[in-house]
C-alpha cells in the first residue's frame, strides 16, 4: 500500500455510483482539495465523474450530514469552513472511541485482517520522510486508520469513526504547513498496528489514545 493508493474494499463490494461519488468528493474535502467555503457545482462535478447530476446529489446529501457541505436556499451549496474551535469537541469523542476500535479489532480481526494490519505496520517501519509530500502521508494517516475501524468488526462504530476522522483531518490539513514533521504522526501507527494484530487488546487501545492525543497537541502546539 503506498500513501496515494485509494481506501481498499471488501471483497466483493459493488459501488453504486453515488456511493462512488460520496466517496470521491469525501476524499477531496476532507484533503481541502476542495478548499473550505468553495462553492460546489453539481454540473462541474458530474462531468468530472463522468455521471449524473442525481448520483452527485445524493452524495451532497450525505456530505451535508457529514458537515463537509452545507446548502443554503437560492444560493447553493459549499464545502464548510473548518472550525479549530471544534478541535476539542471533536478530540472527546475520538479519545472515547478510537481506544474502543483498537481494542475491538485486537480481538475480532480475522486472519486476513491480521495479515494486513503486520504488512501495513512494516511498510510504515520503511517511510523515508524525504520521500513523501506531506499530503501524501495524510492520506497514508486516513487509510491506517479505516482500516483499524473496518478490523473492528462494528458498521456503527466504523461509520461514527470514520466520520470524525475526517473532521480531525481537515483540522490537520488546515494548518499542515506548520507542523514541523508529520512523518512522526504516522509512524506511530506502527506499534499500534503491531498490537491489533498480535491480539494484544490492552495495548492497542492505550496506544490508540496516545495517538490521538498527541494529535491533538501538535494541532494545539501550532495555533
Amino acid at each position: 500500500m503506498s500513501a496515494s493508493e485509494p481506501e481498499e474494499l471488501p471483497d466483493g463490494a459493488d459501488l453504486s455510483l453515488a456511493e462512488q461519488a460520496y466517496r470521491w468528493l469525501r476524499d477531496r474535502l476532507i484533503m481541502l482539495e476542495i478548499r473550505p467555503g468553495d462553492p460546489i457545482n453539481e454540473g462541474a462535478l458530474s462531468a468530472e465523474l463522468g455521471v449524473g447530476r442525481t448520483p452527485v446529489r445524493e452524495a451532497l446529501k450525505r456530505l451535508e450530514g457529514d458537515h463537509l457541505v452545507v446548502s443554503y436556499p437560492r444560493r447553493g451549496t459549499f464545502a464548510t469552513i473548518v472550525d479549530i474551535t471544534e478541535l476539542a469537541d471533536v478530540s472527546e469523542i475520538r479519545e472515547s472511541l478510537e481506544p474502543l476500535a483498537a481494542r475491538r479489532a485486537a480481538k475480532m480481526a480475522n486472519p486476513a485482517l491480521r495479515a494486513e494490519l503486520r504488512r501495513v505496520a512494516g511498510a510504515i517501519a520503511a517511510i523515508d520522510p524525504a520521500t513523501y509530500d506531506p499530503h501524501e502521508l495524510m492520506r497514508y494517516d486516513i487509510t491506517v486508520h479505516r482500516l483499524i475501524y473496518r478490523a473492528a468488526a462494528n458498521p456503527h462504530l466504523e461509520d461514527v469513526l470514520i466520520r470524525y476522522d475526517n473532521l480531525a483531518t481537515r483540522i490537520w490539513c488546515l494548518v499542515l504547513d506548520k507542523v514541523p514533521s508529520v512523518a512522526g504522526h504516522i509512524t506511530e501507527h506502527k506499534d499500534l498496528l503491531e498490537a491489533i494484530a498480535d491480539g494484544r487488546a490492552d495495548d492497542a487501545g492505550q496506544l490508540a489514545l496516545e495517538h490521538v492525543t498527541s494529535f491533538e497537541k501538535t494541532i494545539r502546539s501550532v495555533l
